[in-house]
């Protein structure tokens, strides 16, 4: 199938949200409608995907692909686990930074040529035995999903590692296209309510300009529509429940519906109780809410666990971020500075990460009249990138202090 040719009037930044959104949140749309539960390795494997143990759920799923080579949903498995572990390494799965529409722009995975290889010989693998299938039988409703899900991975390496905007919205229309053909051929498909909701809501929550400009080139969307979607997928207890209570989550909160979030995170946490970044939503959650005395109390017993071994694959400067942002909103400053320094110094955190993190201990800094220390942690920010927003608003501060506004 060739992907959606995209229209030229639509602007980048009008889809900046939507595109994001539909592709990027984590929502992992990897699984074949009826063959997640295939065999013991394939159940293996996912316990430890969503445990972020990718390196061992990467490994049942490879045993599972050689018993079944053929299988497109064997492939998007492996896929799955390549694609989401590089990802993670370099915090890109970080929920607050999809609230900022230049995220795809300013955002850094350095992923190498060898994983960049892998995941693009794996997607046309996947697309090869899915269009197989479909040249016997195009009303095949397996082939269809698992292409979608294909299409799906497709879209989400190329917006966040090669940004490549019209590529990756062309391939994420493609996986809706997909979806909605699955619903039409088996209506009792929940699973396939993910994609197509995640879509409803984004194009949905478009201005009303530029909803119709995308009405005229066939892009419709429901706000409404997609959450009652993804709230569905999410109850039907399938193979892509999880996936949709995440995006789910996500979309609740840019709609500042935060308690109905938080019941979300809870419930994922419950069901996935060794997943780090489902149990320091909350705390995200929380600040977004202004409740920051709770989310300093979530935050801080979550790092207790995770100094105690709860939790596989912690990337402590999230956290300590997050533990940041909280303290900071109480005009607790020093110990705000402490958490946005852990931040900074932690061995997992990225550049840009890093570069985030001093800037916001310098801000602290001046907030605290210690110019020097701020002077310091300014230029250290700048010496990581020059060429970032947070560069720029750290040699803005270099001039002139960091007031609060």
């Amino acid at each position: 199938m060739t992907p959606y040719r995209l229209p030229r009037f639509l602007s980048l930044g009008n889809l900046a949200f939507a595109l994001l959104f539909v592709t990027a949140l984590g929502v992992n749309l990897s699984r074949g409608a009826e063959r997640a539960d295939f065999d013991a390795l394939t159940r293996s494997g996912w316990e430890h995907f969503y445990s972020l143990e990718y390196d061992l759920a990467l490994k049942d799923f490879e045993k599972a692909l050689e018993a079944r080579p053929d299988d497109a949903a064997a492939v998007n498995h492996v896929l799955d686990a390549v694609l989401y572990r590089e990802l993670y390494k370099f915090n890109a799965l970080d929920t607050r930074l999809y609230a900022k529409q230049g995220f795809i722009f300013s955002k850094q995975v350095s992923m190498d040529s060898v994983a960049k290889g892998r995941i693009k010989a794996l997607s046309e693998r996947a697309l090869s035995l899915s269009d197989n299938r479909l040249k016997s039988n195009p009303r095949d409703a397996e082939a269809l999903y698992n292409r979608g899900i294909t299409e799906g991975l497709r879209s989400t390496y190329l917006v966040i590692v090669e940004h490549s905007w019209f590529g990756a919205l062309r391939w994420g229309l493609s996986a809706r296209h997909d979806h909605e053909q699955v619903l039409k051929l088996r209506p009792d498909m929940a699973d396939a309510k993910t994609v197509v909701g995640a879509h409803n809501f984004v194009v949905g929550s478009l201005t009303r300009p530029v909803r119709v400009m995308a009405g005229t080139a066939g892009i419709h969307g429901d706000k409404n529509k997609g959450l009652q979607m993804l709230a569905e997928a999410g109850k039907a207890g399938g193979e892509t429940s999880t996936d949709a209570r995440v995006a789910l989550a996500l979309f609740l909160r840019r709609e500042g519906r935060y308690q109905d979030a938080l019941d979300v995170v809870h419930a994922l946490t419950r069901d996935h109780p060794r997943n780090f970044l489902f149990a320091l939503e909350e705390g995200n959650l929380l600040v977004a809410a202004g409740k920051n005395s709770d989310a300093e109390k979530s935050v801080r017993d979550l790092l207790n666990l995770c100094k105690r071994g709860k939790y596989p694959n912690v990337h402590f400067e999230m956290a300590y971020f997050t533990l940041g942002q909280a303290l900071r909103a109480e005009a607790k400053l020093n110990e705000s500075l402490a958490a946005f320094e852990s931040a900074a110094d932690s061995s997992t955190s990225p550049p840009d990460d890093r570069q985030r993190a001093l800037l916001a201990a310098g801000e602290v800094s001046d907030l605290m009249a210690k110019r020097q220390d701020a002077l310091v942690e300014y230029r250290a920010a700048i010496a990581l990138n020059g060429s970032t927003e947070e560069a720029r608003l750290a040699r803005k501060y270099l001039d002139k202090p960091y007031n609060g506004n």
